[in-house]
């Protein structure tokens, strides 16, 4: 498990290469959704996520053989993204194998950066060519079961606890499940009642199903939200979230679609559905926790084109009237 020795020391690695991203309440969302509302905004973070922060702490980890040698990684999109251009900044050779559905944008970024790109069928094709990769001498960062990544994600909760007022829930997007894991451990550490909620998207509940199965399994996945679409959580980032997380909620693409057009239309950031997922969440659990919540949301990326969330918006039919409206 990781604690928060492995936190700080991530947190002084990275320092001077990543960004201390604000936190700041948000008067629109607090409106919004009828209770108070701060944002911890890591799509102002370099590359445009949270993941900056993991790959980072892991390239600066490595020995020279490994850094002569070059890293490989797997990726949705935003670790792709992340790795490529921290790797770059570090002169480090990275490989990214991305699945056909990665969006357009991730890949032309991490090409640009100077990866080189390998694109597969699928995620699971991915990671078993990086695992092929991994055994032909490079080392394997992987996006979220690595003791070290989830480290340098956890640096998102330390930071929370230090800027955020008052909170009684924090909301976080779970994909394989490094950034809730060490968002977790942080948070119980600092702020040890904090109940710490997880929001999936359906066709990518790789954690949800997990937690019913009382392990790891793999999942089917049809979700838009490539960003979350792991093939199944680890062992490692299962166990922190068995422990530490109240639940792992479970929204629709459409109703994180939405989320991130009011994200843009109240809180006046462009966020990507990963972190429109935790709108909807958060309306589900101001219904359970009652009054007296104070919402805290880790708005994890934004990086959406607006011919992507344009898109979306017309294949869910989604017109100003749908706004306001509550859970589906």
């Amino acid at each position: 498990m990781i604690g928060m020795q492995e936190i700080e020391a991530a947190a002084g690695r990275i320092a001077g290469h990543v960004v201390r991203t604000p936190t700041v309440p948000s008067p629109g969302l607090t409106a919004l959704l009828g209770a108070p509302v701060t944002v911890k905004l890591e799509l102002l973070q370099r590359t445009g996520s949270f993941k900056a922060r993991g790959a980072t702490a892991k390239l600066l980890s490595l020995s020279g053989p490994e850094r002569a040698a070059g890293v490989v990684a797997v990726s949705g999109g935003n670790h792709g993204i992340a790795l490529a251009v921290m790797a770059a900044a570090l002169e480090v050779k990275a490989t990214v194998v991305m699945p056909r559905s990665a969006p357009a944008r991730a890949v032309e970024i991490a090409e640009g950066a100077g990866a080189f790109l390998r694109v597969t069928d699928d995620m699971a094709g991915a990671f078993a060519l990086a695992a092929r990769l991994r055994e032909e001498g490079l080392t394997l960062v992987h996006p979220f079961d690595d003791p070290v990544v989830i480290a340098g994600q956890g640096t998102v909760g330390l930071e929370f606890a230090a800027d955020a007022g008052e909170l009684t829930d924090v909301l976080v997007s779970v994909g394989g499940g490094g950034l809730i894991a060490g968002v977790a451990a942080a948070l119980r550490d600092r702020r040890p009642g904090l109940r710490i909620w997880g929001v999936e998207t359906e066709g990518a509940t790789a954690m949800s199903e997990a937690l019913a199965a009382g392990g790891p399994v793999p999942v089917a996945l049809s979700s838009i939200v490539s960003t979350l679409s792991a093939p199944s959580v680890s062992q490692l980032t299962y166990d922190h979230v068995s422990a530490s997380v109240e639940e792992v909620l479970v929204v629709s693409d459409r109703e994180a679609v939405r989320g991130t057009l009011d994200l843009a239309d109240h809180a006046k950031v462009w966020a990507e559905p990963a972190a429109g997922c935790l709108l909807p969440a958060a309306r589900r659990v101001l219904e359970r926790v009652g009054a007296g919540a104070r919402l805290g949301l880790v708005v994890c990326g934004g990086n959406a084109t607006t011919g992507e969330v344009v898109g979306w918006r017309e294949h869910f039919g989604l017109g100003r009237g749908d706004f306001r409206r509550g859970p589906e």
